[in-house]
């Protein structure tokens, strides 16, 4: 028996038949000068750093889960770094 392994894209796509797919281009770096001025209204913000702190912790939020995320960023900012703290366990 062979054992299992994962192989990139690169080596295993056929240059023949995807003749492009050897190819990668790198994407230009973002301007911040044509960024659209829009602020984040803070439970937004708060929601995002949610979505973040839960993702880096492995925790994948269900779809029911979305009601309890937008209730608890309608916290404080003071609730939600606690909040925070306990997802990351850090001090």
């Amino acid at each position: 028996m062979t054992a299992w392994h994962t192989t990139t894209g690169t080596t295993t796509i056929d240059p023949y038949r995807f003749p492009g797919a050897t190819d990668d281009y790198l994407l230009p770096a973002p301007r911040p000068g044509q960024r659209v001025p829009l602020p984040l209204e803070p439970a937004d913000r708060r929601r995002l750093d949610l979505h973040a702190a839960l993702t880096t912790a492995g925790i994948a939020p269900l779809p029911g889960d979305l009601a309890a995320i937008d209730a608890l960023c309608a916290l404080d900012d003071t609730t939600h770094a606690a909040l925070q703290r306990w997802i990351t366990r850090k001090p």
